[in-house]
This record gives C-alpha cells, structure tokens and sequence, in this order.
C-alpha cells in the first residue's frame, strides 16, 4: 500500500505532467524553409528576430539548402512537408529572387495552417487543389521591423509578420483579403500522354543525393501500367533506358539505375548508391517518358 507521502507526490506528478502537456500543445510551431544555406548569419538572424518578439515557440527548419532562387523546388518541398505538422503550425518560406521589388508578400490559411511567403509562385502546389480559407496580403507596418532593409525581407518582415502571428494576431490585421485567382502561379509543367501507351513528364527537382524527381506520380503511373505490372514500364531518360520500377534501392547492384516511387509519392530516378544527375548528366526541365507494357 503506498504511504500517504507517495500518494501525494504521485497526484502532484501527476498535475505536473499534464500541465506540461497542455503547455506543449500551447506551444505555436514555425518552421524555415529557405535556400539560405547556413553559412551566413540570415538563418540564426530570423530566428533570433521570432524568438525576440516570442520567445515561447518551436522553431523546427524544413530546409535552408533548396537552391538558389529554386523556387518551384520550394514549392514541392512545401507540399509535401506540411502536412507531417500539427494544425495551427506556421510555416516561412523564404526562397525570393524578387525580394525588395514589386513582388508582395502574403499570408494563406489552408487546413488549419499558416504559409507566410513572398507571392512568387512558391505557394502554388498548396494551393493547387483550390482549397484554401483565407488569403490576405502582408501590409500592416505595425508588424514590420524598422527600417525594413530591401534585400532582407526574411529578417524585416517575414520574420516579425509570422512572430505576431503566433502570439495570436488576427489575419485580418496583416492586410486586405487576396483573393485566390490574385495569387502569382508557377507554370509547373503537367505529365500527359503522347499516345496511349506513352507518358511525358519531365524533371522537376535534383534532391541531395542525386535522385532525379519527376511529376509523374503514382496515380498516373497506374492509369498508364492499366492491365500490366510495374515491371513492364520503360522508363526513358534521353538515350538511356530503365525497364520496370522496384520497390527499394537496393534492388539493383551498387552503381546501376533504377526508378522508384518516392516518399513523395512521385517517380524518382536514381542510380543506387550514386549521384544520378552526374550519371545521366540531368538537369532540372529533362524530359522523362515512361512506355506503358503490351
């Protein structure tokens, strides 16, 4: 039997832990997704800004390695990161070649997130299915560092917008409503087919380790493969030749190609082991066709 002294710290323990995690879930999320890189400042500058105006957040950073001005590449890591985040998450995407022109910069809710970004296009595969709650342009000077630098909005403005933000500032205040035609689109290219049998995608992203990432997923690999099995996909990139897709990179010996369906449920060609840009000499825009069987 326990003593009275224990039943006491064991309630006291016990009022603690929950505290403690509603505290956690009271904890706003931000997460950085940049092509920064890390070897300058402007990372630890932005959070530094955040954590300034509230110090009660969880910073988690995507990525600061998407290339430089990639940002169709953003746009695919974006959608296909956010939603491994809890609601209410904010995410700042950083990637803005125009930065300090006459590009704006907009907030969007969609699904119980936030996306502060520049409206260059890199929000358009979170948008693209049309779904969206609210979109307004980032005016409000209120919640802009002073001076605001022309070519460090991430710090000036992005930052500080997503800050107020967590700290609960209405989307209302930031700026007039968007409406979502308003909102700068990629012109991202669309797999179609070519004949029947054959399907024309292209390379949209080259990740870290080489891996070539179409915009051919699996759901129209399946309307292609019809009758057939994976295995009787051909897979052609300029002159070279894949025949059929495995499950697992291993599935070929050390140094050969092969093609896959990626965690992000996209087509990737790799070469097992080995940097598959510099095997085929690829570059983001290559064209991609996939035969399906007989």
């Amino acid at each position: 039997m326990a003593s009275p002294c224990n039943r006491g710290f064991s309630s006291k323990s016990s009022q603690l832990l929950s505290r403690l995690a509603s505290m956690a879930k009271e904890i706003p999320i931000i997460t950085l997704l940049t092509d920064f890189g890390l070897h300058d400042e402007y990372v630890g500058v932005m959070k530094g800004v955040i954590l300034s105006i509230n110090s009660r957040v969880q910073l988690v950073d995507i990525t600061h390695n998407i290339s430089r001005h990639a940002v169709t590449e953003a746009a695919l890591v974006i959608k296909t990161s956010f939603r491994y985040f809890p609601e209410g998450s904010i995410h700042v995407i950083v990637v803005d070649p125009g930065v300090g022109g006459k590009r704006r910069i907009i907030c969007v809710k969609k699904e119980g997130h936030f996306f502060v970004a520049p409206d260059n296009g890199v929000l358009s595969l979170v948008m693209e299915d049309g779904r969206v709650d609210h979109i307004c342009a980032v005016t409000n000077e209120k919640y802009f560092l002073k001076p605001v630098s022309s070519t460090f909005h991430g710090r000036d403005i992005l930052a500080p917008v997503t800050a107020h933000l967590s700290k609960g500032a209405p989307m209302a205040r930031l700026g007039e409503k968007v409406g979502a035609s308003d909102v700068t689109r990629l012109d991202i290219p669309t797999p179609y087919r070519s004949s029947p049998r054959e399907l024309v995608g292209s390379v949209i992203s080259i990740d870290h380790f080489g891996n070539l990432i179409t915009n051919i997923d699996e759901q129209t690999l399946e309307g292609l493969k019809g009758e057939g099995t994976w295995a009787d996909l051909v897979i052609r990139l300029g002159r070279s030749t894949i025949q059929g897709l495995s499950t697992s990179y291993d599935s070929v010996k050390k140094g050969a190609p092969i093609c896959i369906i990626g965690s992000r449920n996209l087509l990737e060609i790799a070469v097992n082991q080995q940097d598959a840009r510099t095997y085929f000499k690829a570059s983001v825009g290559q064209t991609i066709r996939v035969k399906g069987g007989p």
